[in-house]
């Protein structure tokens, strides 16, 4: 993949990019989950700021070149199982293996149990998570649907775990 990918854990003093890119995500997902923004035009940031300076997640920011490309949230880092709670490669990085690279190169950074969400209706996503399980798991991973008890009006999400070795 391209060498020039880097992944750079984010404080919250340096998030100023994330931020940005958190918007996009939050419009793209829109589609999946019939969601808008506040009056102010903004998709709420609430859950990322949340994973600041708690010790258990860690927002990584891609970058390609000195470029922000993208972003995931890691839950779990010091307990099993890991989990990708957020996602994202901007569109125009996209199917040029950035994300590919990205989501292999986090799982091993964190080796251990691991479970990913994805929405089904979301068919880009379900294909590229299901490639990554079949990248760092052949033939070991699995998948289920799991309702979001806080949410009973939205489909169930899928699940993928796998174990990433050490």
């Amino acid at each position: 993949m391209d060498k020039e990918l880097q992944l750079i854990p984010v404080e919250a003093e340096e998030s100023a990019a994330l931020q940005n890119l958190w918007q996009l995500y939050k419009h793209d997902l829109a589609e999946f989950r019939n969601s808008s923004p506040d009056a102010d035009g903004r998709f709420t940031v609430k859950k990322l700021e949340e994973c600041f300076g708690n010790r258990d997640s860690v927002p990584i920011l891609f970058l390609r070149g000195n470029v922000p490309v993208g972003f995931a949230i890691v839950l779990g880092i010091t307990s099993d199982p890991r989990m990708i709670g957020e996602f994202f490669v901007v569109r125009g990085a996209r199917s040029i293996g950035i994300g590919l690279d990205a989501a292999t190169r986090i799982l091993r950074m964190f080796p251990g149990r691991w479970e990913i969400a994805f929405q089904e209706e979301n068919p880009s996503a379900a294909r590229f998570w299901r490639r990554v399980a079949s990248t760092m798991a052949p033939g070991a991973w699995t998948e289920e649907g799991r309702q979001d008890p806080t949410r009973p009006y939205i489909p169930p999400d899928r699940w993928i775990s796998l174990d990433v070795p050490a």
